[in-house]
Parts: structure tokens; sequence; C-alpha cells
């Protein structure tokens, strides 16, 4: 590795000449030359198994709701320096008959602003990162004590019982069932608390240490800190796991309307994928859980997770020349992605000792292609996980048909294959301009001694 630039002395470059040698390689000399190679294949080499779809006699779901959510670090420009995340999350609800009379390439700016009047609810919080403590303890406790207040103090504690309806599947009016098992998170103890908390506590007492534990330590945000700082992965996690809770928020709401098929004929969309990864993915479990109850009560839920970026992106734009349609008025197209063609397709990656994404995904990965120049990844749910390399095929995924029926309203051509509440959330949840980083750095200065 090369020494990189300082504050005196340029940056080492690395040898161009020292790689000459090994092309005397036949293999490396023949690779090279078709690296090199203008020719470009004339069919799909993955053989991915795209469909073309139509949906006249399909009810396309009248209601949309989408989250998104950002998170922004801020460093003070004393030494050392202080440094905080704020973190930002919103939930917008669009009427997609309204959305159907913008026009997709030049949207007027009044009629999304009519669109988003009244409909948009957002979250924000902060954390501390480094070298900034509270007199009321250190940062370990600082954010345990600020995740536990900011969802029980945000919209009346809306996003809380959201919390509490999944982690004690409170679907279920027959349930009593405890929260998912954590580590107690108070030092030198670190006890697994494997039956979790009784059913729908907000604290209870660690049975090693005898200290209070919260509801929110379940999540597990403590295991990525130490006593005096934290990462940013803390608020990256805070910001998936407010994105889910808020969804869901919406969806518990709708789920108790005394019209049962509300929330049946409504899509929720979450930006990224429908993932929960390391110890946050033990919700994971119970969203399935909840996706498969409702599906068993003919109230199936219509949750889709959009991939912006990413592995499955980069796939999906080496291959999508290949899918139809070619032309404008040709068929839209779909692919679902088994678990086999996922790990040899797009991860690349040998046999596994854990099938993917079964401990962290609670939605199943598909491609879809509208027109020529707008194609996405979606996530889309199966309820329960299936324990099978060939699964899911589209006969598993909750509410496909209708979901493809609704998309293509909801197409903007402002941004590659965006979607329109997407597209609204994120304007609503984005650090970088509302509030802009420069007046989050401004605060955090305004406030050292």
């Amino acid at each position: 590795m090369p020494y990189s630039a300082g504050a005196r002395l340029p940056s080492e470059h690395g040898s161009k000449l020292g790689h000459i040698p090994v092309v005397q390689s036949d293999w490396v000399h023949a690779l090279v030359d078709e690296f090199e190679s203008t020719k470009t294949e004339g069919q799909d080499s993955t053989n991915t198994l795209w469909e073309n779809y139509c949906t006249e006699e399909v009810s396309p779901l009248r209601n949309v709701w989408a989250v998104d959510g950002s998170f922004v670090s801020i460093q003070s420009e004393h030494k050392p320096p202080r440094e905080v995340a704020f973190v930002k999350t919103a939930l917008l609800t669009v009427d997609r008959a309204r959305l159907e009379a913008i026009d997709k390439d030049h949207p007027h700016p009044l009629l999304l602003q009519d669109v988003l009047t009244g409909s948009a609810v957002f979250h924000a919080t902060v954390f501390p990162l480094k070298n900034i403590r509270t007199p009321l303890g250190n940062n370990y406790d600082a954010v345990r004590h600020i995740v536990r207040d900011s969802m029980k103090i945000d919209e009346g504690g809306a996003f809380y019982e959201t919390l509490k309806w999944i982690a004690y599947k409170k679907w279920d009016k027959l349930s009593r069932s405890s929260s998912p098992g954590f580590r107690c998170p108070h030092d030198h103890c670190h006890e697994d608390i494997a039956q979790g908390l009784p059913y729908d506590v907000d604290e209870g007492v660690c049975p090693s240490c005898k200290k209070t534990i919260f509801l929110t330590d379940m999540i597990g945000f403590h295991l990525d800190m130490d006593e005096d700082s934290a990462p940013d992965s803390v608020a990256s996690a805070y910001m998936l796991v407010m994105e889910t809770l808020m969804l869901f928020t919406a969806i518990r709401v709708l789920w108790g309307h005394t019209d049962k098929n509300l929330v049946t004929n409504t899509l929720f969309i979450k930006d990224g994928p429908l993932t929960l990864r390391s110890q946050y993915s033990k919700l994971v479990p119970n969203i399935r859980a909840f996706l498969q109850h409702a599906k068993d009560s003919s109230r199936p839920v219509h949750v889709i997770g959009q991939e912006k970026s990413g592995a499955f992106f980069d796939h999906l734009a080496s291959i999508v020349r290949f899918a139809s349609p070619q032309e404008r008025g040709q068929p839209p197209s779909f692919a679902v992605l088994s678990h086999k063609f996922v790990r040899r397709e797009v991860h690349r990656s040998p046999d596994l000792a854990n099938p993917y994404g079964k401990r962290t995904n609670w939605g199943e990965k598909v491609y879809l292609k509208i027109d020529p120049g707008t194609y996405m990844v979606l996530n889309v749910s199966t309820g329960e996980y299936l324990d099978n390399v060939e699964m899911p095929t589209k006969d598993e995924l909750i509410g496909l048909q209708r979901i493809l029926a609704t998309l293509p309203s909801l197409v903007s051509y402002k941004f590659e294959g965006a979607l329109f509440p997407i597209e609204l959330a994120n304007g609503i949840a984005s650090m970088s301009s509302y509030p802009s980083a420069s007046i989050l750095q401004r605060f955090i200065n305004e406030q050292a001694p």
C-alpha cells in the first residue's frame, strides 16, 4: 500500500511498471485482451427469468404510504472536536389518484405541494458520538435514554406503541408473548436475557445485576457502543429501525380501523431493502409473523422496499437491456429472484452455512422494468421465510399483482427509476437541505461554552 499524503509531503504513487511481467502469462494475457475487448454480449449470461405481465383486470391499490430517512454526523471546530449525529425520518401518505394527475416528466411544484399539504409527519433526534458528555451520565447511558425518550415522546408515543405491538405480537388478541430476548445493557453484566421482557411492559429488572432495563434496550443499540463514544453506525441503525417503526405505525393504525379492507387497499413503501441486520434482526421474525398472519386472515398487507444502489441495483443495470419492454407501449416485465439465483449470480458466493436472508430479510428481491428507461429493484414480502433455495416464486410474494398494477402510476421521471412517494418523503427527511448540514454545524458550535 502506498503512503498517504500528509500536511507537508505528497502521497506515494503506486508502481505502474512493476505489473508488466505478469502479463507474460498466457492466461493473464488472454484475460487482459478479453477485458479490453469492445464486443458486447448478445444475451443475458445469468439467464434471469423475466416475465411479462398485464394488469388490466387487476385493481391497483388506492392509497400509498412511504417512509424515508437520513442522518448526518457533525463535528465542532474545537479541539478535540465534539461530534454528534442528527437523525431524521419522515412518513408520508399520498392519494394515488392525485398523483396520476401530475406530469411525470415535468411535475408542477404547486401540484406537488398540494399533495404534500397535511400529509406528512417526521421524527428527529440527536445522538452524542465523541468527546461530548451530558451532566446526566456518559454517552453509553445517554444514547440508551435518548432512544427510549425519542420513541416514547414523539407523536404521543405512537412509534413506541408500534415497537410494543411488534415486540409483543399485539396484533393477536389472544397472545401474551414476551419480547425477543436480548443482552443486559449494563456494564459488567451483559447477561443474556433469553426470556425477554414480560408481555406489554415498558421496563423490567435484569435477573442478574438487578438494574433497570428498557424495552428499547431489546433493539440492541448498546452493543455498538462503549462508555464514552459511539460510531456512526448507531445513527444509521436508529434511522433504519425508525423507518420500519414509522411504516408499521401506519400499518398498525389501518389494521385496527373499522374498515377492514383499508389496510389491504394500501401500498406501503420503504426506501431501501426490507432488512434489519446484526442485533437489530431480532425484530424480523415478529415482522414476518404479522405479515403471515395478515396473509392467512385474507387481509394481505402490501409492503415493498426500493433499493436505489448496491449489488442488486448494479446487477440489474448490467442485464436490464435484455429484458422487455424495448420500446414504449410494450408490456412491462419482472423477475423474481430465488435464493439460489441471488447466491450464484448476484453475490457470486459458495453455499453458505446460513441460507440467504434467513435471519435478516423480511422481503425478497424482485426486478421490475416498466419502460425502456425505467427499472428498479424491489423487495416484496412472503410472510414467513421460505427455507428453500428455489424460492420464492411469484405466487409466494404477497399481493405482487396488485403491487405491479399500482407502481406505473407512481413513477417519476425526475430521477432514474424514481417513485414519487419516495422522492417526496426524501425531500422531507433529507438532512442535506432541510435543515441543512451547515445550520446543524453552526448550532453545535453555538452550544460550546
